[in-house]
């Protein structure tokens, strides 16, 4: 047997341009293309909405889950539930991208009847299918120009066109926010004919009542008020603006510390660190703790006394999040889409200017009233954020779509000509991750 043919069923001969054939009950075949989902997010994002899905209630009766052995090994057994592993998947970018748009057709026109694309990557030769947007970094050029001239950037800008041309032609496509909904759509200059807003949920383990909030005064230089910033460094991040801002509450006096945690962006990285040199060379009160276990975060948030995100790109900020649901009052950046998220249980501030950062930090300090009454509000308003919600509304707009397709078309969908697929071939490539 040929490598690109192993994952074929042998009972199973290839449609021609992709599912909804009849299986005779009315239930669809789903087929998740995890190929592009290598670290982080994205996997905990998928194996969190797995976890979540009960298929059989929305007229699913098999999910297929093409991706690496790292992604797979994260997903959870479940007997409706297929995980296929092509090692192809486990190499570099180029594999995965053959892979990806010359092999992954013929097993989906094997295997399913609609093909869901988390990581807003999408295949040639494979109708119908919905695609979900996650990132919206690509899709914002302000936010792409502070990486300079970069391979990061043009990255970001590969990614826009692929991206962009995945969207286009999905028979769906899942926004996180109506923000990002709208923020996509004005840079492609479409609207997408079938699109639904859902938001991702917020894991158990997180959820953590708020505690009672002391005064400043009950604090000291020994027992600090702790200020935590959980975030990739990145530069849309902003953290060395925090770090400024908490180093000038310093010198007002107040017995603050930061601690920041996350993975950086190398470049970004670099500034923090010098930043964290210029305003705290003793090491008294800003430490970069680094990376922490995805388990072990939940743990961090509950020594921390007030939480701060200041990043200025979001597509849907899952950290803040999880701030909420951890029970702690929040300063935040007032760039969308945060205060749509947070509402009126934040205090907002310019991601840029350290200024207002520490206003926003020393507004919170200064009373503990506001605290105890926005940290009730976060967490309430995180209650609405939970995975069998995720799950369920991503299923329902799935099948829609494929039972939509179905009834619209009773003869196989038609492959672009040969031609204009050899032309597009430069921009085939997978999110980049």
């Amino acid at each position: 047997m040929k490598e690109d043919d192993a994952q074929l069923a042998p009972e199973e001969s290839p449609r021609p341009c992709g599912g909804l054939e009849d299986t005779g009950e009315g239930t669809l075949r789903l087929g998740i293309d995890a190929s592009n989902l290598r670290r982080g997010g994205g996997i905990t994002h998928l194996a969190s909405l797995l976890s979540a899905m009960r298929p059989w209630e929305h007229g699913v009766d098999r999910v297929v889950v093409w991706g690496g052995e790292k992604t797979l090994k994260a997903l959870a057994v479940a007997g409706w539930l297929q995980k296929e592993h092509d090692r192809l998947l486990d190499g570099p970018l180029a594999q995965r991208a053959y892979w990806q748009w010359r092999i992954l057709p013929r097993l989906a026109r094997a295997r399913v009847d609609i093909l869901f694309l988390p990581g807003g990557s999408g295949v040639a030769g494979f109708r119908p299918y919905v695609a979900m947007s996650q990132n919206l970094l690509p899709f914002q050029p302000r936010e792409m120009r502070r990486y300079g001239v970069s391979w990061m950037r043009l990255k970001l800008r590969l990614l826009r066109v692929v991206q962009g041309r995945t969207f286009r032609r999905a028979d769906g496509v899942i926004f996180l926010n109506e923000y990002a909904r709208d923020v996509v759509s004005g840079r492609l200059g479409y609207g997408p004919g079938r699109v639904a807003v859902i938001p991702h949920g917020c894991e158990e383990r997180f959820r953590y009542k708020p505690r009672p909030q002391r005064s400043i005064g009950e604090y000291s230089v020994q027992s600090p008020f702790r200020i935590l910033y959980v975030s990739t460094i990145d530069q849309y991040k902003h953290p060395w603006h925090v770090c400024r801002a908490v180093a000038l509450l310093r010198r007002r006096g107040l017995p603050i510390t930061l601690t920041l945690v996350g993975s950086g962006y190398g470049p970004a990285l670099g500034r923090l660190r010098k930043t964290v040199l210029e305003a705290d060379p003793s090491g008294e009160f800003l430490d970069y703790h680094g990376t922490v276990e995805h388990e072990e975060v939940a743990a961090v948030y509950r020594t921390a006394d007030l939480f701060v995100f200041a990043s200025s790109c979001e597509n849907f900020p899952i950290i803040l999040m999880e701030a909420m649901a951890s029970g702690l009052p929040i300063a935040c950046s007032a760039t969308p889409p945060m205060p749509a998220i947070l509402g009126d249980a934040g205090v907002y501030f310019d991601a840029e200017s350290p200024e207002e950062i520490a206003g926003a930090l020393e507004t919170l300090i200064a009373r503990p009233d506001l605290r105890v009454r926005n940290a009730q509000l976060a967490y309430d308003r995180a209650q609405n954020y939970t995975w069998e919600r995720c799950a369920s509304e991503t299923l329902d707009f799935i099948v829609s779509v494929g039972r939509a397709v179905r009834g619209r078309k009773q003869e196989p969908l038609a492959v672009a000509p040969a031609e204009n697929t050899a032309r597009s071939t430069p921009e085939r490539c997978e999110g980049l991750s």
